[in-house]
């Protein structure tokens, strides 16, 4: 066990940080889940050549652990890229439990009964708070790398407690990461410290724990303060009716099923336009042909969706379809209105194992993993499109599947004017796992961060209102409370017009990328300072 329990705890950490998400969303656990790890990290055997491998193991075992837990519904497309996404998503903990180990932990003294730095809260909260930047700095550096996935941050367990989210406007999903890891870290040296302290010297006052709970009182009294003093300015109710057809995934693209899914959507849209809405939208790829192929309308599918459009009564209509033009293929989303105004946004963030597979010709093992899940893949879009709505002139985002997950590209749609957020998603793929779920829980962060309000359509999983907070204020379900059915959810969104703009949709993350930076500098003085000190002081 002398050798076993540093890895036994890593693995626990992982589990514990997983239990914080969908599908079991015990959001507490956040809090501390870390500690495990870091204790493995800090008090296993630090003697030895192999000691920054072990630290890197430890950590590398926890991300391990957490994300083969957390994202397992990812098994529901490809079992092979789910174990193997895995080691490359862990290489980002097993950093950060190197640097924790080398960079965070307090002096040694080489005097018997001397504690060393571990009674001296300035120095802990130094070193607890050079630990949080590094992990946002690495969370960051994996949204970013390889086109990204920042799924799953730290700060998205938090994603249901709306006053603690509030931050993100200022400092994205990584200030809610942060504080959570200063937390963590805190905890443990706090624990160490109780340890030393108690029956050996005199009880001091543990500023460090402190002021880590005054920042975390601060930041619930700034969540509750901008929910309350939101400044809403000019509002205007938009009626919507989003369509969820319930297409299983294998039928989607079969040829038998086409007249079946074109007449869920004719009848649920015959529902939706009794409702009169100003916008109708239907969900990713709804149609099982392109809409626009090399060009040219396939007639069968603007015969459905002039069919629709035509019972809106003046209303606007947004889709999302494949789209092929001079040898390319795009994942769209389409926005007619009755005069004949057509405007396209082509997909930028495409999901890698999803929409294509990285190093495809280059690298053949990734696609022979993915086989015929992926036969091809899809090209990107260049650039954000802002589209503007006919009968009330609203400026929105369409956004397409896990593009509401990407804080930077929907921080664009909102630089560019945009009043509304749109997500239009297919996770059927996923079937009935936690992916949908945990979509949303990504998603919400879009709007503590732009202060937009986010509607959601989806073909299966979670259609849903999302207000500019990050709560979501009204849901489609059955009556068994399932979000996996068919129906319309219609709802009025309040949308104000030109909105301010939020520090986070100005400036983007820089906080995220200043705790990567001070992080980096910080390891300077790691290097050139020695580790072990000689005496104790005040």
């Amino acid at each position: 066990m002398k050798h076993l329990w540093p890895w036994l705890l890593a693995a626990l950490s992982g589990v514990l940080l997983a239990c914080a998400f969908p599908p079991f969303e015990q959001a507490t656990l956040a809090w501390f889940a870390l500690t495990p790890v870091i204790a493995a990290v800090w008090f296993s055997p630090r003697e030895g050549r192999w000691r920054p491998l072990r630290l890197f193991g430890l950590g590398y075992v926890f991300g391990l652990a957490f994300f083969w837990m957390s994202l397992f519904w990812l098994t529901e497309v490809t079992a092979g890229g789910w174990f193997i996404f895995a080691f490359y998503l862990a290489l980002f903990p097993g950093l950060w439990g190197l640097f924790v180990g080398i960079a965070c932990r307090p002096r040694e003294s080489t005097l018997i009964d001397v504690p060393g730095e571990w009674l001296r809260s300035s120095v802990n909260l130094r070193l607890a708070l050079r630990g949080a930047a590094a992990w946002t700095g690495l969370e960051w550096l994996r949204s970013a790398l390889f086109t990204g996935f920042g799924w799953n941050s730290l700060g998205v367990s938090q994603w249901q407690s709306t006053a603690i989210i509030q931050i993100a406007d200022f400092a994205g999903v990584g200030g809610v990461s942060f504080l959570i890891a200063l937390v963590n870290l805190i905890l443990v040296m706090t624990v160490k410290r109780l340890t030393l302290e108690v029956g050996r010297v005199r009880l001091r006052p543990h500023f460090d724990f402190t002021i880590t709970m005054a920042l975390v009182g601060l930041t619930l009294s700034y969540g509750v303060y901008r929910v309350s003093r939101h400044d809403k300015g000019t509002q205007v109710p938009l009626s919507i009716a989003a369509v969820q057809a319930n297409i299983p995934q294998d039928q989607k693209w079969d040829a038998a099923f086409e007249k079946r899914i074109l007449d869920t959507y004719s009848r649920l849209s015959t529902n939706a336009a009794a409702l009169r809405p100003d916008l109708l939208i239907w969900p990713e790829a709804a149609l099982p042909r392109p809409f626009l192929d090399g060009g040219e309308t396939d007639k069968d599918m603007e015969r459905e969706v002039v069919g629709a459009l035509g019972q809106l009564k003046g209303g606007d209509f947004l889709f999302g379809s494949v789209r092929y033009f001079l040898g390319n293929a795009f994942n769209s989303a389409v926005l007619l209105d009755v005069r004949g105004g057509l405007q396209v946004y082509d997909k930028i963030h495409l999901v890698p194992f999803g929409e294509y597979v990285p190093l495809r010709h280059s690298f053949p093992l990734f696609a022979w993993i993915v086989g015929s899940e992926v036969p091809s893949d899809f090209d990107a879009g260049t650039e954000p499109v802002v589209m503007t709505l006919r009968k009330k002139p609203f400026r929105v985002a369409p956004l397409i599947c896990f593009e509401d997950t990407v804080g930077e590209l929907s921080r664009q749609f909102a630089q560019r004017g945009a009043e509304l957020l749109i997500t239009i998603t297919n996770d059927g793929w996923f079937r009935r796992s936690a992916g949908s779920r945990q979509h949303l829980a990504n998603a919400v962060f879009r709007c503590a961060e732009t202060k937009l309000p986010l509607v959601r359509a989806a073909n299966t999983g979670v259609t849903c209102v999302v207000d500019p907070f990050g709560h979501v204020s009204q849901i489609l379900e059955n009556a068994k409370g399932s979000t996996f059915t068919e129906g319309v959810l219609f709802a009025k969104v309040p949308i104000t017009i030109q909105p301010p703009k939020t520090f986070y949709t100005r400036y983007g993350d820089i906080f995220a990328l200043a705790c990567l930076v001070a992080a980096v500098l910080s390891l300077r003085s790691v290097i050139f300072t020695p580790r072990v000190i000689e005496s104790q002081e005040g």
